[in-house]
Order: structure tokens, then sequence, then C-alpha cells
């Protein structure tokens, strides 16, 4: 028997951790493994097919094109407005394509076309084309500070939030380009403001043939750019009737900014051009035709694969206007030569222009429309017809046929019975109201005398009567509180004080003036004044208006100056008429016809009376005879620098009347404002005369 001592152990064998740890380690990279494969089997069979059409998917965008704008003729055919083509160099922007991309293509081009002087390169735009080289974006990217790319917070900035403490840091350094690098930079410019998918011109002003050659043979090597054909508004008449006519925007201009909201919610693009004033403006929607809309498809990589055109697009319609340019350069030539008469003849010191304007009174179609703008200090003249319907004057004795008119319609006078007192008017504190002629000329006057030798007192005793107010010498004179309101609801029937509704933009209303003193009283002296015209100021379209309602016998017809719509062929030629402009009544004045004749007869009287105060008897020569209302109104010349200390007394010369007076087809209203007091040029009338005997001439009326 072995006996062990106490102090012998046994040998025993470690059993080892490291195999169970590495099996461990292995199953769980099988598992992961394993779920991987299951992972990528599945994508495969249920989603591989979603997976490989988004590798080959293509989208579809619009691309629309701009179109040719419609032309402006004149009524006998002529061409006012066209479109002068011309070769331009385009950018079409794709899909997400880099600055950097952008900046080479522009780089390149800058090569093969020289950009127009004078164009203005910001320094921000100058920034961008210098940021647009990654090299020079990375060495920007990398001298940001530390607040300049993580928000307090420690968040790190946008992308867009560091491109802008880059531009601020890179505009600090003042940075210089060479000129082909400028030249490179405003190219830039034009095709990053581009929207995807959109065309811009880079150039289309005086693009010379050799850069057209040029550009064409390096197409494959500058993606986007193309060579095209784009237009130019023309004017073939000149200046004359450019500011009835109006503007369209550049398209570097583009939209005008404060309608930048409403056109493009009409699909306009920002970089459209427009009209932005007058006819351009009032017929846009006509003018600027149908855009051209091309499918293109894009491939998943951002490139275009294809394009469809869907719609070649519709050029704008052309307008056909009411107005002879021909008898147009009449009235503007004349009027332009009794003005600067008047300046010769030193009865101009104040005076800021004259205006003219002609219509047919039986349809409201606008025959001429003309005005010289002159500044009395530098004595420059420029075209203002727009001054027919924008500006308002105190056209005096012109609007008498309304009185007259208005008081027979009232009831006060009738065609029988409307003789009255030529006593002048003295009131307190006030100097004497009359007529031009010395008091006392006249015993008594009837309605047809009054319009013929212009009678003020017989306008002012109208007013007393329809007032319901008794004068006394030398004492107020206590007027209807309503007195204003009942004359000037005549003088409304004709569209004296009211808008006329002329198609153009622009048009104001009238300055009436106020009805009470400071106290608050009734301004009865101005109450007289207004009976007689000079008081109340109206545009000279709405004398126009007046005297056609008078010369038509009632009827208030609306002014217009396009009289037809036409279709523009691809190829400029004139196509079928759209729309035609249908005359418009906007009211019947309800006087009798006995009364008209009252009226009618004192205007032509004015013309052939043989009363010795009869205002407009040089033109009794005219053939067919012609009736008129011709006029000297007081008024006053305000200084704009000092309006409330300088105000020189002045004379507004005006006149109004109709031909043939038998069978009125033309109406006019004339006035020179600010004349100085003791002008007797007649200048008014020896343009009447013109427009009157022009007219018969050009339209065979014998």
């Amino acid at each position: 028997m072995n006996v062990h001592s106490p102090n012998q152990q046994t040998p025993q064998r470690k059993k080892s951790k490291i195999p169970f740890r590495l099996n461990f380690l292995l199953l769980l990279v099988f598992l992961l493994f394993a779920a991987l494969m299951a992972q990528l089997a599945y994508l495969q069979v249920v989603n591989g097919d979603m997976f490989q059409a988004e590798v080959e998917r293509t989208d579809s965008s619009v691309v629309t094109k701009d179109v040719a704008r419609g032309q402006i003729y004149d009524s006998q055919g002529r061409l006012l407005v066209g479109n002068e083509p011309e070769s331009a160099i385009t950018y079409t922007k794709n899909v997400s394509v880099t600055a950097d991309k952008i900046r080479k293509v522009a780089d390149s081009l800058a090569k093969l076309i020289t950009m127009p002087s004078g164009t203005k390169l910001t320094p921000r735009e100058k920034v961008d084309y210098y940021l647009a080289d990654k090299n020079n974006l990375k060495a920007a990217d990398n001298e940001l500070t530390k607040d300049q790319k993580e928000t307090p917070s420690g968040d790190a900035r946008s992308a867009t939030v560091q491109y802008q403490y880059e531009v601020a840091n890179t505009m600090k350094k003042n940075i210089t380009l060479t000129p082909q690098e400028t030249s490179a930079a405003e190219i830039y410019a034009r095709m990053a403001g581009a929207y995807q998918l959109s065309t811009v011109m880079i150039k289309n002003r005086d693009v010379s043939a050799a850069e057209v050659a040029k550009v064409s043979e390096h197409l494959t090597e500058i993606p986007g750019v193309s060579v095209g054909t784009d237009w130019e508004r023309s004017y073939p008449n000149g200046d004359s009737m450019r500011s009835v006519i109006g503007s369209v925007s550049s398209e570097q201009q583009g939209l005008p900014e404060d309608e930048v909201n409403t056109l493009l919610a009409q699909g306009y693009s920002r970089n459209d051009r427009v009209g932005t004033s007058y006819l351009e403006k009032a017929y846009e929607p006509v003018l600027k035709g149908t855009k051209s809309r091309t499918q293109v498809d894009v491939h998943a990589n951002n490139l275009v694969t294809d394009a469809t055109t869907l719609y070649g697009g519709k050029p704008g319609d052309n307008l056909n206007l009411t107005i002879n340019s021909q008898y147009q350069s009449i009235v503007e030539k004349v009027l332009k030569q009794q003005f600067d008469r008047a300046k010769s003849a030193g009865d101009a010191t104040y005076s800021d222009g004259a205006y003219a304007i002609a219509m047919n009174p039986k349809t409201g179609a606008i025959l001429a429309m003309a005005g010289v703008q002159n500044d009395p200090k530098t004595k420059k003249e420029s075209d203002d017809a727009l001054g027919t319907i924008n500006r308002n004057f105190v056209m005096g004795s012109a609007v008498k046929g309304a009185t007259v008119l208005g008081a027979l319609m009232d009831g006060v006078i009738t065609p029988s019975s409307n003789t009255q007192v030529d006593d002048p008017i003295y009131l307190p504190a006030t100097p004497v109201k009359k007529s031009v002629y010395p008091a006392g000329t006249y015993s008594s006057l009837n309605a047809v005398q009054a319009l013929e030798v212009s009678s003020n007192i017989y306008m002012m005793n109208l007013a007393l009567k329809m007032g319901k107010a008794a004068y006394v010498p030398h004492t107020l004179i206590n007027f209807k509180d309503n007195i204003f309101t009942i004359m000037r609801r005549y003088f409304a029937m004709f569209g004296l004080g009211t808008k006329t509704g002329i198609d153009l933009p622009g048009e104001i209303g009238a300055y009436l003036g106020p009805t009470t003193n400071e106290e608050g009283i009734l301004n009865s002296g101005k109450a007289l004044d207004l009976s007689y015209g000079n008081y109340d100021q109206y545009t000279l379209v709405q004398m126009v208006q007046y005297i056609s309602t008078i010369a038509n016998g009632g009827y208030r017809m609306k002014p217009y100056l396009v009289q037809s719509i036409q279709e523009n062929g691809t190829q400029g030629q004139k196509g079928a008429i759209v729309d035609t402009t249908q005359p418009t009544i906007l009211n019947r004045v309800p006087f009798t016809q006995d009364e008209l004749d009252v009226v009618k007869q004192g205007m032509y009287n004015v013309v052939h009376g043989s009363m010795a105060w009869g205002t407009a008897h040089p033109l009794k020569e005219i053939k067919p005879a012609m009736s008129a209302k011709t006029v000297t109104a007081q008024s006053f010349y305000i200084e704009p620098a000092t309006p409330t200390t300088n105000q020189p007394e002045t004379t507004n010369s005006s006149f109004v009347g109709f031909a043939p007076s038998s069978d009125p087809q033309i109406a006019i209203a004339i006035v020179f404002p600010n004349l100085d007091v003791d002008s007797e040029g007649n200048y008014n009338q020896e343009v009447a005369r013109t427009m009157i005997e022009q007219y018969y001439k050009l339209n065979n009326i014998k």
C-alpha cells in the first residue's frame, strides 16, 4: 500500500478558455454574414427590379422658350413697332450642373465672343465667379474661422451660410480680374442666374458673323451653349408716339419688381421681357404670344437624353391702331411749330408745354394725340403725348357748352326763353367778376350769343338760377348747399370730371376744387367760377370726350386706340382678324334736340357769327364749316422749388371743336397752358386749323 505524504499534491490539467471565445466569435461572424446574405438575397429577389429601374430612371421636364412679340400698326397698315431679328448666343442650364462646370463653359465662351461694352459687373458677381473655381473655393473654405464654420452650440453651419462667409471674406480682399476674366464673369453671371433647363441670352446684340461661326465650331466643347435668333423692338417712325406705345423690359431687367409675383403666377419667368408701360403694358396678354414647349428627358445621371417638341409656340398677335401715323405726324409738327412760335414771341415764359387730341365723335376712336413738354427754366422740350391723359388743366370757357346744356336740362332756361342781363357781378372783398369784353358792352344776351362772345356773366347767372340764389351787389350769395353737386353732376354726364375709360394705363381723373373755405362756409365765389370753367381741372381726353358728346347728339363714347387685334404669322406676315373693338356708349345725356340745337348754334356762331367779340371768326374760311369753343382762362404758374411763394399769373389757352358742323366726323381739343397773360398769338386756333384742314385732305372730305 502506497502512502502519500501530506505535502505531496497530485498534478491536475488546466482547461483553456481561448477555444471557446474563438468559437463564439466565429459563430457570431457567421450569423452576421448569413443575415447580410439573406438581406442581399431579399433585395435582389424582392426589390431588384425597383433598384434597376431607379438606375435607369429618366425624368421628364417641360422647357419653354420665348416667341416673337406682336407688332403694332397704324390705321393704314403702316408698321409702327416691329421686331428686328438678331443673332444670339444662348445658354440652357442643365440639371444639377455645378458652379465649377459653369465657370469652365464661361471661360471657354469668353475666348470666342466679345461681351458688350458698358456692362456693369457687381462686386458680388465678381466674387461668385472667382469662387466658382474649386481651388479658390477650397482656399476660401480653409480661411473660415471656427465661428464661421460652427454655431455657438458646436453644430456645423449649413453650406449656404458658410458660402456667405466665404463671399464676405473674399470681397474684403478686393480681388482683380483680367479683361478676359471680367468678360467670363459677365457670362458666368448670366449662366448661373438661369433656372434649371431654362434658356437665357448670353449675347443678343451686335453678334458678329465671326462670333457665330466660332461658337458653332466649338459647341461640343461648351455644353449648354447654342446659336439662335432673338428680337429687338424696332420703331420705323422714330420717336413718334413712343410715349403712347410704351416700353418693353430687357431680358436683364426682367419682370417689373412691383408686379413680379403676379406675373410669376401667370406663368412668366423672372427674366421674361414684358410690356412695362402704356399700350405695350395694356395689351401685354395679346402681344406676348404663347411660348414653345419642349419635353426634355433627363437621365438619373442628370444628363439630357431626349427632347420632344410638344408645342412650337405662337407669336404674339398684332395691334392695329385707330391712329393714322401720317395725320399723327402732322398734328405733332404743327403743335411743336406753334409752341415754338409762342416761345419766340416771348409768350411762353412760364409755359410747360402744349397738347392736342382728336377723336371720332361717333365711335370714340382716337385719331391723334400729341404733346410737347417744356421746362420753363432750361427751355428743353420733349415728347409728352401722354399729357393728354395724365395732366389736368383749368380749361375755362371751353366747358360753357356743358353749363348751358346743364341749365337747359335743369329747367332754369328753355330753348325759347334764355335771355339774361349781362351786368358784372360784385362780391364783397373780391375783384369784379365779368367777361373779357368791357363791362356794359351788352345789356343782355341769349344763350347762342353768350356762347359766341364767351360771356362769363351769362354762365354765372345760370349758376345763380340753378343754386336758387338771389344776387344783391356787394353782398354774399346764399347758394343752395348742393350747388357744386348740381353743376358737377351735369358736367360728369359729358365726361368732365370723370375718367374716360381710354384703353391706356395711367389715365387720371380730374382735380375738383374744395366746395367750402377754411371756415367750412360754402365757397360761393368758386361756384360762380366753376360755371365758366375757371375752377375745376380736367384732362384733355375728357375735353375731347365732352365735345364729342355734343357733336354726336348726346352719346358719351369710350375713347380707344386699338381698332383690332390680328394674328401674327411665324414669318411676321399678317393673319386673320381675331377681335375688333366695338364702339362703347358710356351714357346718353338726356337733353332734347331743341336744347342741343341751342348749344350747337352757339358753337357754330363762335366761328361763323358776326358779333364783334366772337372768339374764333378767323376759322370761318374752313370748308366744310366747323363749330368750336375757344377760351382764355386765368391760371397760375407754380414753381416746383417754391410752390407757395412764387405763383405768377398766367393764361391757359384752350380750344374744343368738331367738324363738319352738319355731320361731325372729327372732334378736337387743344390746350396751351401757362402762356403769358398778354399773349395774343391765337396759337390754339392755328393748331385747330391745321388739324381740321389736314384731316379733310387725308380723308377726301370736300
